[in-house]
């Protein structure tokens, strides 16, 4: 059984360019804009679809926050987990997962979250990667709570 998340001649995109936003692989560059997103939204991620009942996040300081970047950014390398940062020009205004799924019948599960100050974005947000999903990822059956 061949163990890898994706083909290995599949190019993994390095971008998403939606509306009203952008995706880009998440890296260490991003930690202080990324704290401060997720920081301020807590409460807001543990309703999101996808996250409830889920113990993330719970703060950590931003040499915390960095090596868990760093750690995205290897799994990104290594092809075994894709983090694209969500970006509203320089702003960090949420998070895209694409990991293996634990789920039976799913081959990927998918998530998101949009800042408090910006949950006006999750459902465009989730739109548009569910399609970018269904379009340029070679998946078959994904997980991604849907929104209302």
């Amino acid at each position: 059984m061949d163990e890898s998340f994706v083909p290995t001649d599949f190019e993994v995109p390095l971008s998403l360019d939606g509306p009203g936003f952008q995706l880009v692989p998440l890296g260490p560059q991003h930690n202080e804009c990324d704290h401060a997103a997720w920081m301020s939204s807590i409460d807001h991620i543990r309703t999101t679809a996808g996250f409830t009942g889920r113990q993330w996040p719970t703060p950590m300081d931003l040499e915390q926050n960095r090596a868990d970047l760093v750690g995205h950014a290897r799994d990104f390398a290594d092809r075994t987990g894709f983090t694209y940062t969500v970006l509203d020009g320089d702003e960090v205004i949420g998070c895209v997962y694409i990991y293996p799924s634990p789920t039976p019948n799913h081959d990927a599960e998918v998530s998101s979250w949009v800042s408090v100050s910006r949950a006006e974005m999750d459902a465009v947000v989730w739109t548009a990667v569910s399609d970018w999903i269904e379009s340029e990822w070679p998946f078959s059956s994904p997980n991604y709570a849907s929104r209302d």
